[in-house]
């Protein structure tokens, strides 16, 4: 039987006690994997990923039906620093670094539930070989970084937490294609040299499913296909709506997305 670090189930979120967001979510995250989300703008992703973290409450948003455990234990209930110690992080989208911090300062704040001090600072070590501008700019304010150096900061503050489980929101938003291979790169190696397992909100589907083992798709609040990566990639419909390519293999304008909600073969 397949150990599950975190097992979303069947859950329902309300956001302002009257709009129905997620509608029955259900998803497995293996202990080790990375585990992709994908769907359209509006699916309910960051959501999810909302449910998950506790952060809900501070957008007037809650859970009325299913639940969700992670390592275990059952997450209702749990502020959001109480589930950090218990080693799930979010990386929110946008980043979403403390833009008057340093970049020090920002790290320190990934590291406020520890107490080993070598521990710490061996962690630290290797953020700067994953990323190794951090360390030039360590005094540096982080709202004066560029784009991608505050990616590196926001992933790096998630690494010194220990997590158990990194929710990464959208990483490659508003990056570089060059720069986005290099992050997903390193996405990939934390999770093999550090064993982090990793649930992947993402846009870019094909970066995101070149680096998980499993992957979701949402439409609407609900998961209306999932399975190993190799199968996704292989669906028409996945290809021709999130890979952008055409059944001759040609690319596929998404001008004619229109035509994706006519049909949606994986509903029938």
């Amino acid at each position: 039987m397949e150990d599950h670090i975190l097992a979303v189930n069947n859950i329902e979120v309300v956001y302002n006690h009257v709009v129905l967001v997620l509608k029955g979510m259900s998803l497995r995250v293996p202990r080790g994997a990375v585990v992709a989300l994908l769907g359209s703008n509006g699916a309910g992703k960051t959501t999810t990923l909302k449910a998950i973290s506790g952060l809900l409450p501070l957008e007037n948003g809650e859970i009325t039906d299913g639940g969700i455990d992670f390592d275990g234990q059952s997450l209702k209930g749990l502020a959001p620093h109480q589930i950090v110690r218990a080693g799930l992080f979010q990386v929110l989208e946008g980043r979403r670094v403390f833009e008057d911090l340093t970049v020090e300062e920002n790290l320190a704040c990934g590291a406020y539930t520890r107490r080993d001090k070598s521990g710490v600072a061996a962690d630290l070590d290797k953020c700067f070989a994953y990323f190794p501008p951090l360390k030039k700019r360590l005094k540096n304010l982080a709202g004066y970084l560029s784009g991608g150096e505050q990616q590196m900061l926001a992933i790096s503050r998630a690494l010194l937490a220990r997590p158990k489980l990194m929710l990464l929101d959208e990483p490659s938003l508003g990056l570089a294609p060059l720069l986005v291979e290099e992050i997903f790169g390193i996405i990939a190696q934390i999770n093999r040299q550090e064993g982090t397992t990793i649930l992947l909100v993402e846009q870019n589907a094909q970066m995101a499913l070149s680096v998980s083992s499993y992957g979701y798709i949402m439409e609407n609040g609900r998961v209306v296909m999932d399975g190993p990566v190799e199968r996704l990639l292989a669906d028409q419909d996945v290809q021709e709506f999130y890979l952008g390519l055409g059944s001759s293999g040609g690319r596929k304008s998404y001008h004619e997305v229109k035509h994706y909600k006519r049909r949606k073969r994986w509903l029938s």
